[in-house]
């Protein structure tokens, strides 16, 4: 449920105070007015949500609304003792027609009536404009479904039911015709609508969150697409909300096409949501505010906890509107969580800890939604390296397998080499799209699928981003490939060339089309232009790469390339476990276990529970085994190897060649690769002189029967 009357959020800043109410009474009883108010009107809509033809539809609903009722109620005590005692009796009503069950519009209309005619008395307006920006994602939605059927799905009045209509409606996007009204003037036509026109007014049907939030995309719709800098002086909404885009603009100190983007700006700011420093602000004001109220309830002072159970839940209130767009699901957990709390706050500490448990974990799931996305320029460098790596590596294998066709006398064949390249290449396309079909398919299950990719993608990664594994693997994949080949060439078999040529190049396309995956799940949506365009860049110095190497023969330096590039692919395995993990966490398939001193830091991955910890934990862990592995055990091990068997470590070289003393793991498996090559142009040569001399015989054979 959404706290539905705005004027809540100013008692944040203006009236809420942390405990029982003080015996002396405000100079200016508009804060505590609005608080009662606020309350009472949201009493109202929860037990409308609750309540349907006469009996209990949802029984939470209805107790929300008792207990706001109820805190409405003590909060009269700090009115001016005629009014307190007024509104007091009001409420009083309320709670009896909740407790009978009475329509649902009778209670609405109690409530209104009650609220309106304390402002009245009181000479004070309940008609507050928001503390927070209104979400113009939730103004969009709305206007969608209540006003493009007039005004149109843009604005510009050529809605579906706009023919019919006398006088037409009005054209949302034409700014010169709106340039003198506010977003405040919006809002107030919506709610009370147009005299003389088809418009009518929602105050009844609309929430005033709701009415704001299109009220606020309406505004938008006669801009451009924002750019610029927002002043200071414009960032806050209740601010700007009451200034026509002529003040905005006279402020700004222009009226062009620049202007315009920047008026938009202002517009804008905010209507995304909280972003992640204000969100992470209101998580830690909710923490707080949860952990006052066990420790209260561990005191024995269960009424005061119970006070600080629902200030909790009021500051959530401040992230709970976008926290519903993005995750509808657990936002209804958190907030039964709350009811929970709060329900439990009077037995004491011992039955707080459970539910405490689930709403820091919630809590913490909820915060990842507000996140900072990871940087442009990160998405950029990490979609170039990812694949000008992967690329380099596929065309050193083809290279490999072309320079062993010419070797063993079988150059004419490339063509068959080709034509797996391009069969790869397709099927790594329909790869690509039968990945994208499945996360479509499977909506429902979005968050567990994007974190079983991720976590698959921290594997692969992790394995070639060893570079002595890497290259080790490189050249037992070459290896095998090239005995494919061979077999190809001996036999002359097409089919079985262009299998082998497939073979080594689709499998650098599945894992970069994994890589990639995992790399947008990462940076969301808004990453795909930067991504996109590292591909750009990727391509086209493979491009330089690849013609530089056939052109000129220019040999690359793969030790230092192969390092860099594995360091960073250690990095983004690590980014991807802890969001891997996250992403299994928001599908409810992995536990959330919050960790209180742990660090939050979700451009690396890392978040404050015991399970993405871990995932990382065991990263770290192969990461230093493979390092002493690469610098401590390996090189013992093949000095240990040399001392007790002299030359093992070198090869024997055929005849005419200069012996190589290496002295190093790389001089070791380079010797290994020229060896390899050596004995397959011997096998090859062997095997056509056996068939010569079969033949030999076979026609002697015949000449003797003859």
């Amino acid at each position: 449920m959404v706290l539905t009357h705005l004027g809540l959020l100013g008692l944040l800043v203006t009236a809420q105070v942390a405990g029982p109410a003080s015996d002396t009474l405000p100079t200016d009883p508009a804060p505590v007015a609005r608080r009662v108010a606020s309350m009472v009107l949201l009493a109202a809509q929860e037990y409308d949500i609750g309540v349907e033809n006469g009996r209990i539809v949802l029984a939470p609903e209805v107790e929300e609304a008792r207990l706001f009722l109820s805190e409405a109620r003590k909060a009269t005590e700090r009115l001016p003792e005629g009014e307190g005692a007024r509104i007091a009796a009001s409420i009083d009503t309320l709670l009896l027609l909740v407790q009978r069950t009475a329509d649902p519009a009778d209670v609405s209309s109690l409530a209104r009536a009650a609220t309106a005619g304390m402002a009245a008395r009181l000479g004070i307006s309940l008609e507050e404009i928001p503390a927070t920006t209104p979400l113009a994602a939730r103004g969009a939605e709305i206007y969608k479904s209540i006003c493009a059927s007039c005004h149109g799905d843009h604005g510009a009045g050529d809605g579906p039911a706009a023919p019919g209509l006398d006088p037409p409606p009005a054209n949302l996007s034409d700014h010169a015709a709106l340039a003198d009204a506010s977003p405040q003037d919006f809002y107030r036509r919506i709610t009370i609508g147009v005299a003389g026109t088809a418009m009518p007014g929602y105050e009844t049907t609309l929430s005033a969150d709701d009415r704001w939030a299109v009220a606020v995309y309406a505004t938008l719709l006669r801009l451009p697409e924002p750019s610029g800098e927002v002043p200071d002086s414009l960032q806050d909404f209740t601010t700007t909300a009451r200034l026509s885009d002529i003040a905005i603009l006279a402020s700004l100190g222009g009226n062009g096409n620049d202007a315009l983007a920047t008026l938009a700006a202002v517009r804008s700011a905010g209507t995304g949501g909280p972003d992640a420093a204000q969100a992470a602000r209101v998580f830690a004001q909710v923490r707080g505010a949860i952990d006052s109220s066990v420790a209260l309830a561990a005191a024995g002072q269960q009424e005061a906890a119970q006070s600080m159970a629902l200030d909790a839940y009021i500051a959530f209130e401040q992230v709970e509107r976008t926290l519903r767009l993005r995750n509808a699901g657990l936002a209804a957990d958190l907030e039964a969580a709350f009811g929970e709390l709060r329900a439990r706050a009077g037995d004491g500490e011992a039955s707080l800890i459970e539910v405490e448990a689930a709403l820091m974990s919630g809590l913490e799931v909820a915060e990842r939604s507000f996140a900072e996305r990871p940087s442009t320029m990160g998405m950029f460098v990490q979609s170039m390296v990812l694949l000008l790596r992967e690329g380099v590596e596929a065309i050193l294998v083809v290279g490999a397998l072309l320079t062993f066709l010419v070797k063993t006398g079988a150059g004419e064949r490339r063509r068959d080499i080709h034509i797996g390249v391009i069969l790869a290449l397709a099927a790594s396309g329909l790869t690509a799209v039968l990945i994208e079909t499945v996360f479509h398919l499977s909506a429902r299950h979005q968050e567990t699928l994007e974190g079983i990719t991720m976590l698959v993608a921290v594997v692969v990664l992790f394995y070639v981003s060893y570079w002595l594994l890497s290259k080790m693997e490189v050249v037992k994949w070459t290896s095998f490939v090239k005995s494919r080949v061979h077999t190809a060439v001996t036999t002359g078999s097409t089919f079985a060339l262009a299998s082998a040529a497939f073979l080594a190049v689709y499998r650098e396309g599945f894992e970069t089309i994994l890589f990639y995956k995992a790399l947008v799940v990462s940076g969301g949506s808004s990453a795909l232009p930067p991504i996109i365009l590292g591909m750009v860049v990727g391509a086209v110095l493979l491009g330089v790469v690849y013609f530089a190497i056939n052109r000129f023969g220019v040999r690359l330096p793969l030790r230092p390339f192969f390092a860099v590039t594995s360091i960073f692919l250690y990095f983004m395995a690590f980014v991807f476990a802890g969001k891997g993990v996250a992403e299994l966490q928001a599908g409810r398939v992995v536990g959330t276990t919050f960790v209180s001193w742990a660090p939050r830091m979700p451009a690396l991955g890392i978040y404050p529970t015991m399970e993405t910890m871990l995932a990382q934990g065991v990263l770290v862990l192969l990461a230093l085994f493979a390092l002493a592995w690469v610098f401590l055990i390996e090189p013992r091990r093949l000095k240990v190897t040399s001392e007790l068997a002299p030359g093992a470590t070198e090869a024997p070289r055929p005849a005419g060649r200069q012996p190589a003393e290496p002295s190093s793991s790389r001089e070791l498996i380079r010797s290994l690769e020229r060896i390899e090559t050596d004995i397959a142009e011997i096998k090859s040569e062997v095997e056509r002189m056996r068939d010569t001399i079969a033949d030999k015989v076979h026609t002697e054979a015949m000449d003797d029967e003859a």
